[in-house]
């Protein structure tokens, strides 16, 4: 049950009914385009009248379009719906420490652009770089409209006043990203962290989601990031910091992490703990070629590179970091019970090596019944960006807030 909150609570009225049967109208016809409006009867159980009200209004909107007619041995031939595909355009924007990437999606969450851009120190010089580069996309890719803008980002978003609290990896604090954005392109701004949008991606996808009501994504870059939906809800907190497993103390004489505190899940189990791995395996001295200062610097992908050529330093360094990985996600089974959680990053090319081991720890620390689906995504579908097309598109397809 979830308890209605008599200090903010919003009351039916009979355009609530109306919203919600669209709302439920358009994703059918999302789930199993081209429909007929006898088989969006038969999966609503609304009255074929109900669903013929609803789809001429939302085609009247633009929402819907009509396509081919249907072969019927006998009766009337259905006309099948499809999504308007080309009623709005969406922006997604995924911003991580280096790179900052752009797309264009139309309703279908189907990319039509994509191009990169730098990701500035300074917050203020990255704001007026970013706002020239969407309106710059807008128009070389022109739509009837633009539904507005999503955003990831490796922070924490204040839940109530949308400003962004902190983003360590970035060097950001304390940053009223939306409000300046949606000043200088004009259009509404959805900001949330990478890992909750990369649990909206998954949720969005369909790949695992039927019947999926609790889903949790971990992301594993140079730092760790979990989003949390459970019972169908993006579990953000009080004030929208809930997820930072990332800094929970596995090893308390561990490595110290930025956070402060030493041995959080995040130092161990990251891109940037493998590569410190790596390094601390090297047997070479100061100054050589090679030396442990400039591997320090070596990107985790070529560790992973490595790791496929059958380096033994590298893959025990993958080893490593693979069960410290799992354990973290054992904590994550143990106290959320999910039915679903998703690995998201770049060491989910290696999962053939990593997955075992996760699986393994997980098993062995784990003492709940909880049966959770373990599974890696695919880099190529490029999740984070997937999780920005749909902070928007779920104003118009998420279950309403009543009550």
């Amino acid at each position: 049950m979830r308890k209605i909150d008599l200090n903010n609570f919003q009351v039916a009225t009979s355009e609530t009914v109306r919203d919600i049967n669209s709302r439920i109208m358009l994703n059918l016809v999302r789930k199993h385009q081209p429909v007929s409006r006898a088989d969006l009867t038969r999966y609503s159980g609304l009255q074929r009248s109900t669903v013929s009200a609803i789809a001429e209004r939302l085609i009247a909107e633009r929402w819907l379009r009509e396509g081919a007619v249907g072969n019927l041995p006998r009766g009337r031939k259905p006309t099948f719906l499809h999504l308007n595909t080309e009623r709005c355009g969406v922006v997604g924007v995924d911003i991580q420490p280096a790179t900052t990437t752009l797309a264009v999606s139309g309703m279908d969450s189907q990319f039509l652009a994509q191009e990169s851009m730098s990701t500035e120190k300074d917050p203020v010089e990255f704001i007026a770089r970013l706002s020239r580069r969407i309106k710059d996309l807008i128009r070389a890719h022109p739509r009837n409209s633009y539904e507005g803008v999503g955003i990831s980002l490796p922070g924490r978003i204040d839940s109530s006043s949308k400003r962004l609290i902190f983003a360590p990896t970035l060097g950001w604090s304390e940053l009223d990203l939306k409000t300046q954005l949606e000043t200088n392109i004009g259009l509404p701004v959805e900001l949330e962290n990478t890992a909750n949008a990369c649990a909206l991606a998954e949720l969005w996808s369909g790949r695992y989601t039927d019947g999926v009501r609790n889903l949790v994504a971990v992301t594993v870059s140079d730092d760790i990031g979990v989003g949390m939906i459970m019972n169908g809800q993006l579990v953000r907190g009080s004030t929208g910091v809930a997820g930072e497993f990332g800094h929970v103390t596995q090893l308390p004489d561990g490595p110290k992490c930025r956070c402060g505190n030493s041995g959080c899940w995040e130092v161990l189990a990251s891109n940037s703990a493998a590569v410190r791995y790596y390094t601390e395996s090297a047997s070479v001295r100061k100054g050589e070629v090679g030396s442990k200062s400039d591997m320090a610097k070596l990107p985790f992908g070529d560790i992973l590179r490595l790791v496929e050529q059958g380096d033994v330093r590298a893959c025990k360094a993958l080893n490593q970091m693979a069960h410290h990985l799992g354990a973290g996600i054992a904590m994550l089974v143990t106290g959320l019970a999910p039915d679903v959680l998703v690995v998201v990053g770049e060491v989910t090319r290696a999962w053939d090596k990593v997955g075992p081991i996760v699986a393994e720890t997980v098993k062995r620390r784990s003492f709940t019944h909880a049966v959770t689906r373990i599974l890696p995504t695919n880099p190529e579908a490029q999740p984070r960006l997937r999780g920005t097309i749909a902070l928007v598109l779920q104003n118009h397809f998420g279950a309403p807030l009543i009550a």
